[in-house]
């Protein structure tokens, strides 16, 4: 796939650079997705496919069921209270200790765990991920592309590919785009200050709607200008989204506007938090265990229970089991059903071979939660690993239906297949995952080792020529974009 178009797919949301003009009041206009007619909603779909195999194959995404169910879950919150929604929504993480998140066509919506890092509460979250879905929402990616027709095309294809290389390689991707003339039109940098102000005032409400701290955003705001106010080399998001003090203010004008409220911190984000900081961050082990031990002495954390978690994580990751697992059921004690403590109480049962207490558990979970990935995933690693895979066909065949893009439940289906000895159903499972990275040529491969094993057995046969079909198609689409 060409660098042009995968780049396409995020300029509008990552292109924002040079934006130095104050905010207007609270009552601008909804430009809402007026006389947008350069990609219609289906090509958005086709497109943000496409982009999310190509970054699935090159971005150091994260499988953790248990984080990636906490940001679905907190995005479609949000979601449920933004106007002018026309496609599904699908938030993801990417293991990066940059400060940063983006959104691009198909409603995918990209976070990286240094957000995390450096959020305070959950409401600094969301007011981020409130501004990216309001990016798809307004399509601003279709008026930001529309707006470009009027530039030439050199121009163009080097603006794009230089937004590629910000993703791939931040100091190299942006200083190709100081190079890129088409930055430098000042009708271009309007048309992102518009697009900014809107994400900033829309999302506002989207916040405020679904629950959270409307000072969520200015805190946040404030927190990074300060932080990052005379270093030479700002976290990626303010090179994408930059913090004048007249944006700044703006945020806490809006703020002003709403009722005052309290609105108290969760505790799963702050255990999201402690789960990204032991096993996604750059701490080693021992300064994980090191920085939960401070944070408990000193009595320094939002929730003392995300502090014990974090340390129950770093014992668990320096091999002391049992002291992990004695935390962890101290937790649970107060909070049975919580999933981020049912998940690692899971690993300890597994670390220990205690395979059928871990099922019963995850069986009595799945009774409350039938649809929880968590649950799901969980229950069914530990079928495989205990020598029940075929348990864990089912599980994952639903975890799939619910989510087509979900890697990790392809990975465990080719996992329990290959523990069954059923060489046709691991091939096709392998194939699936090797389309879901782009590599249509590795994964009709598979399908043709499928194929070999499937001799008397026509449904199956077919099954497998259509997929082949489909990827054939599939492989002369990405061709088209190059």
């Amino acid at each position: 796939m060409s660098k042009t178009f995968i780049a396409s797919s995020v300029a509008a949301t990552l292109f924002t650079a040079n934006i130095t003009s104050s905010f207007a009041n609270n009552d601008l206009p909804d430009l809402g997705t007026a006389a947008v007619n350069t990609f219609s909603l289906e090509k958005e779909m086709v497109y943000g496919d496409a982009y999310m195999r190509v970054i699935r194959s090159s971005a150091p995404l994260l499988t953790d069921p248990v984080l990636s169910q906490y940001l679905s879950e907190l995005g479609n919150k949000l979601v449920a209270h933004a106007t002018g929604v026309k496609t599904p929504f699908y938030f993801f993480l990417l293991r990066n200790d940059e400060i940063n998140a983006f959104a691009f066509f198909g409603g995918h919506v990209g976070v990286h765990t240094g957000l995390f890092l450096n959020a305070d509460t959950e409401s600094e979250l969301a007011s981020v991920l409130a501004h990216e879905i309001t990016h798809v929402t307004q399509r601003h990616l279709a008026r930001s592309l529309e707006a470009q027709e009027k530039s030439s095309t050199a121009t163009i294809a080097g603006l794009l590919g230089a937004i590629l290389l910000t993703i791939a390689a931040p100091q190299a991707g942006m200083a190709a785009l100081a190079t890129t003339q088409a930055l430098a039109t000042q009708a271009k940098i309007n048309y992102t200050r518009l697009h900014e102000k809107e994400a900033d005032r829309i999302g506002m409400q989207i916040l405020v709607e679904a629950g959270f701290d409307q000072n969520g955003a200015a805190n946040f705001f404030a927190e990074l200008a300060t932080r990052y106010r005379f270093t030479t080399t700002p976290p990626q998001m303010l090179l994408t989204h930059p913090l004048p003090e007249s944006r700044i203010t703006d945020a806490r004008n809006r703020a002003a506007q709403y009722p005052n409220r309290y609105i108290a911190d969760n505790l799963n984000y702050q255990l999201a938090k402690a789960r990204i900081q032991v096993r996604f961050s750059s701490y080693n082990d021992e300064a994980a265990l090191s920085l939960f031990n401070v944070q408990l002495k000193k009595r320094s954390y939002a929730f003392k229970e995300a502090a014990l978690y974090g340390k129950a994580l770093a014992l668990f990751r320096l091999k002391k089991f049992a002291e992990a697992e004695a935390i962890i059921d101290e937790l649970r004690q107060t909070d049975v059903n919580n999933l981020f403590y049912i998940d690692t109480k899971t690993d300890l049962l597994a670390e220990r071979k205690a395979f059928d207490e871990a099922i019963t558990l995850l069986q009595d979970q799945r009774k409350l939660k039938p649809t929880s990935q968590v649950i799901n995933t969980n229950l069914a690693h530990i079928y495989v690993e205990s020598g029940a895979p075929k348990l864990a066909i089912p599980l994952l065949e639903d975890l799939i239906f619910f989510d087509k893009q979900n890697i990790l439940s392809y990975q465990l289906l080719n996992d329990a297949y290959k523990k069954m000895g059923n060489k046709a159903l691991e091939y096709y499972a392998n194939a699936e995952v090797m389309a879901l990275v782009a590599d249509y040529p590795g994964a009709i491969d598979q399908l043709n080792y499928a194929y070999r094993y499937s001799e008397g057995q026509p449904l199956q046969i077919a099954r497998i020529e259509a997929r082949i079909r489909q990827f054939r198609d599939a492989e002369r689409n990405l061709e088209q974009f190059k």
